[in-house]
């Protein structure tokens, strides 16, 4: 089968731009052969293109297939498990076609929206359910809360019984669509003043968790918010990601955190399969009780169009959970 791929042309330094990418052709065969209709993004995918990655798993080289999450339909197979025209979920990344063991593909349910299986919502569960333990009356700060995984987090703690959930994204029309499209009890724009000065205003008696996607003065500001005990769950620094690594992952103030008290909860952004059953199950729940609003953007295009997409999403272009439906 003839395929066209997206590889990695040379390892980032500093920002990425189309140069970075190359539309490959090559041949794909396998006993499962699947043809992809929908690939995931996330900024996530940025760390493993760097030269000096930090992820603890192996990061992309030159001449390589990058991506990650991808959707498609079987159009061949020798496996009893899949049968040409089953919808199966892989993690063969921006191809056109992907080939391999009937293990990499997992069947999924068709349902009306595929997209929903490609959204992050492992990580926005899994750290706000299990690592910040979110339970009623909790006061939750999500910064970056328009993303792929904070306009997921702070509905989680909406549903896990939060009593305030207050987030922040970077133009007044994501503040209006987190308040009123997601559920949001309050949310701020970041360019918008000081955020510490906007969180004790929104905040007055202090947070209980912060979900800190982005880093920065807002990691700082919600040091200043947050009640003795407050436990924070640190998923990225989105704010410095342009930077050399220790400016991407900058080391949080502990001595200000134990001094207040506070848990400081880094995680990974790699799921075991009990996690992402958790979230398919507690997500399927809410969304059936009318509870869960899905945000996402769906960019159609071609394969080549793919790094485009991606940069428009670093650039913060885009809402909720971003995919491209290859067309």
């Amino acid at each position: 089968m003839i395929n066209r791929e997206i590889q990695l042309t040379a390892q980032i330094v500093g920002t990425p731009t189309l140069d970075h990418f190359t539309v490959a052709t090559t041949e794909v065969d396998g006993e499962v052969v699947m043809r992809t209709d929908q690939v995931g993004l996330a900024a996530t995918y940025l760390e493993l293109m760097r030269v000096d990655c930090t992820l603890p798993v192996p990061s992309w080289q030159p001449g390589q297939r990058v991506g990650v999450a991808a959707i498609g339909t079987v159009v061949r197979s020798d496996s009893p498990e899949l049968a040409v025209g089953d919808l199966v979920q892989s993690m063969t990344g921006w191809s056109e076609y992907s080939a391999g063991p009937a293990a990499q593909y997992t069947k999924l349910d068709p349902i009306a929206d595929p997209g929903y299986y490609l959204g992050q919502g492992p990580t926005a569960y899994y750290g706000m359910a299990d690592v910040a333990g979110v339970g009623e009356g909790d006061v939750v700060f999500v910064s970056g809360a328009a993303g792929g995984v904070g306009s997921l987090a702070g509905q989680i703690a909406k549903c896990l019984g939060a009593a305030r959930v207050i987030g922040s994204a970077g133009s007044p029309a994501k503040v209006d669509y987190l308040v009123n499209e997601l559920g949001y009890d309050a949310a701020f724009d970041y360019h918008d003043g000081s955020a510490a000065d906007r969180l004790r205003e929104l905040a007055p008696e202090g947070i209980s968790v912060f979900f800190d996607v982005v880093g920065g003065e807002q990691y700082q500001a919600a040091l200043q918010a947050a009640r003795t005990g407050a436990r924070f769950a640190l998923c990225g620094s989105l704010s410095s990601q342009l930077g050399d690594a220790a400016e991407r992952f900058p080391e949080p103030d502990h001595a200000a955190a134990r001094a207040r008290g506070i848990e400081l909860l880094p995680f990974s952004c790699y799921h075991t399969p009990d996690q992402i059953v958790a979230w398919r199950e507690h997500f399927s729940t809410w969304l059936g009780e009318g509870r869960f609003v899905y945000p996402q953007t769906v960019v159609k295009g071609e394969v080549e169009d793919v790094p485009q997409a991606f940069l428009s999403l670093l650039q913060g272009s885009y809402r909720g959970n971003v995919s491209v439906r290859l067309s």
